[in-house]
């Protein structure tokens, strides 16, 4: 890539973000720069979250007049750099088309790749779009910095989880109160907003009952003594269970484990279905886990756990199955083979299981050790980003880092490749 322009010059158009401040704190840095940031808007809660009105776009349209708007707002703003959070909703996947044809600079946010920690970072794509997809371990290995310890993880207490349930309820209730301009606005989901507002509020008020009875039954399976295997839950919706394999309703991916964990697995094991965190009953996971089990014979076998402390779950656990889920990397720097059913970033020769379903449960192979320590610490020292998007503290601890690379001429893989990495990680260790 040449040299970035001068910042002056630089106009960012910055898209949906995630839900909260994040994306108007971000964009103050870029304009203290010097470079000019516009927000294209496409409801009242995006609108409520820009503090700069006079740089405030509103398309009112339909999903179908966005590709045209957006391609009038790059001539007449003169974008060069175009910022969004996930890429695979229609809105982002028509910036992703635009940025790829006109050759601008595309800046994708996503949760961390290593969570609970960190966020993503990444230019063109991320998920199966992401560069990571096409980078293979030899490389990764050819350009890594050396160090002497492990590079320390931010500090546990940032209350990220809370605050993202409550700017997801906040979000949903501008979005369905006070929506008058934007009339024709549909979100990416299959529901409602008067429903996801519904589900995220039922979330947030039943969230102590839910990990009272969690706590119970996580108890009582641990004292069982039973050997387990973890199946892994992803939000239905979640672009990257929709976009980056080949089902499209979680009842499929539970259909196809209980039927092969019935089929294959000794009969003394239990099969353990872990809710994703941010699970609100859309999908009816429950239902569908209960009807599977019943369907297959072994009812007394399989269970699901309403979210708790992955760490603790992986702690005995024998075995991880999941489509992509970014949560299985906390399995394999534990060791714990995991299979992934769909496309995911981490999926290496050595890392993820290349067995059948059916091989795997009877006899699963465990992860190259060293193989993994290499991904993990590639990612570490490029695309991922201590803090996070929602706590005030977590989002000023990213803030302070991001910032310097979105203005940089390289993204984050060629920056390490070229030699030039920034030291954002000695930065974030000596905060802490």
């Amino acid at each position: 890539m040449t040299d970035a322009p001068a910042n002056g010059s630089r106009v960012f158009l910055m898209l949906q973000g995630p839900h909260g401040p994040f994306f108007n704190q971000l964009a103050g840095l870029l304009r203290d720069a010097g470079a000019t940031v516009w927000r294209c808007g496409f409801n009242a809660g995006d609108e409520f979250f820009w503090s700069d009105k006079e740089k405030f776009i509103r398309h009112e349209g339909t999903q179908d007049d966005w590709p045209d708007h957006l391609r009038r707002i790059a001539d007449d703003k003169g974008v060069t750099d175009i910022v969004l959070y996930g890429d695979v909703r229609p809105i982002h996947a028509a910036a992703r088309a635009l940025a790829s044809a006109r050759e601008l600079r595309l800046h994708v946010f996503e949760e961390g790749y290593l969570r609970p920690y960190w966020i993503s970072y990444e230019r063109g794509g991320s998920n199966g779009n992401s560069t990571l997809m096409h980078i293979p371990l030899s490389q990764m290995r050819s350009v890594l910095r050396d160090t002497l310890t492990e590079i320390r993880r931010p500090p546990a207490k940032w209350g990220d989880m809370r605050h993202h349930k409550f700017y997801g309820a906040f979000y949903h209730f501008l979005v369905l109160v006070a929506n008058r301009r934007y009339r024709a606005y549909h979100g990416h989901r299959a529901i409602s907003v008067l429903q996801e507002f519904r589900l995220n509020l039922r979330r947030l008020v039943l969230a102590p009952v839910y990990s009272v009875q969690r706590s119970l039954q996580w108890r009582r399976f641990r004292r069982s003594g039973s050997p387990y295997s973890l199946a892994l839950m992803q939000l239905e919706h979640d672009s990257n269970f929709l976009g980056h394999s080949s089902f499209r309703h979680n009842s499929e991916f539970i259909e196809m484990v209980v039927e092969e964990f019935a089929r294959s697995a000794p009969h003394h094991h239990h099969l353990l279905f872990k809710a994703h965190p941010l699970e609100d009953g859309r999908a009816r996971n429950l239902s569908s886990i209960r009807n599977a089990a019943r369907l297959h014979g072994i009812s007394d076998r399989v269970h699901y756990l309403r979210g708790g402390k992955l760490a603790e779950q992986l702690g005995q656990a024998r075995s991880v199955v999941t489509v992509n889920s970014t949560a299985a990397q906390q399995a394999l720097w534990r060791g714990i083979p995991v299979k992934a059913l769909g496309n995911a970033v981490y999926d290496k020769p050595g890392i993820v299981s290349d067995q059948s379903l059916r091989d795997f449960l009877i006899r699963p192979k465990t992860p190259d050790a060293q193989a993994y320590r290499c991904f993990r610490d590639y990612l570490l020292q490029t695309s991922q980003i201590p803090g996070g998007f929602y706590s005030a503290r977590s989002r000023s601890h990213a803030l302070r880092l991001v910032s310097d690379l979105i203005l940089a001429p390289d993204d984050p893989y060629e920056s390490l490749a070229s030699g030039h990495a920034t030291h954002r990680h000695q930065l974030a260790d000596s905060e802490n």
